[in-house]
């Protein structure tokens, strides 16, 4: 079970930031105020890139601290106090929920909405950690950045675009000078 808030009358669960407890399947099963569903998580993906809920069939989801939200393929028991689980895949509980790095490097492959594909120079600004001007009529936001390889597109990670501008998030510890 969550953690427990200090007052010993109060007994709405909280969130505990030490341990991964399972996201809820729906709203109807949420103890944790403001934790995210299973539900909410394959509707934000198939909405902002049309990956189809079936694609994550075999995958639990799970939070550790507010709004981190993981990705385990199977299926464990919960609580779990560990350091870390399966792979980061989303950040929540913030007004524009943000899927990570690794999340759309794994799954964009399946996007078929907001997917945006950078030429060969615009790929190695992107992986350099580089904002740049770019024509885009398509949504503002968080977008599947890719680039052909061996003639197939291959994600290269999450930009932000907004203002004909795409930012580059890639985690410095990641950036590459290709």
């Amino acid at each position: 079970m969550t953690e427990q808030s200090n007052d010993p009358t109060d007994e709405t669960p909280t969130n505990d930031g030490q341990q991964f407890d399972r996201l809820p399947a729906t709203a109807e099963e949420r103890e944790v105020e403001g934790r995210a569903t299973r539900q909410e998580v394959l509707d934000w993906w198939d909405q902002r890139f049309e990956i189809p809920p079936e694609t994550f069939e075999e995958y639990t989801f799970w939070e550790k601290g507010k709004g981190k939200i993981w990705i385990l393929h199977g299926d464990i028991s919960s609580p779990l106090r560990i350091e870390a689980l399966g792979m980061k895949f989303l950040r929540t509980r913030q007004e524009h929920w943000k899927p990570t790095t690794n999340a759309v490097q794994r799954f964009g492959r399946e996007a078929s909405k907001n997917v945006v594909e950078v030429t060969r120079e615009q790929a190695r600004r992107f992986v350099r950690g580089e904002d740049q001007e770019l024509d885009w009529d398509g949504d503002w936001g968080y977008l599947v950045v890719s680039h052909d390889l061996a003639g197939d597109p291959e994600p290269l990670g999450v930009g932000l675009y907004v203002h004909g501008e795409l930012r580059s998030p890639v985690p410095k510890g990641r950036q590459r000078d290709l």
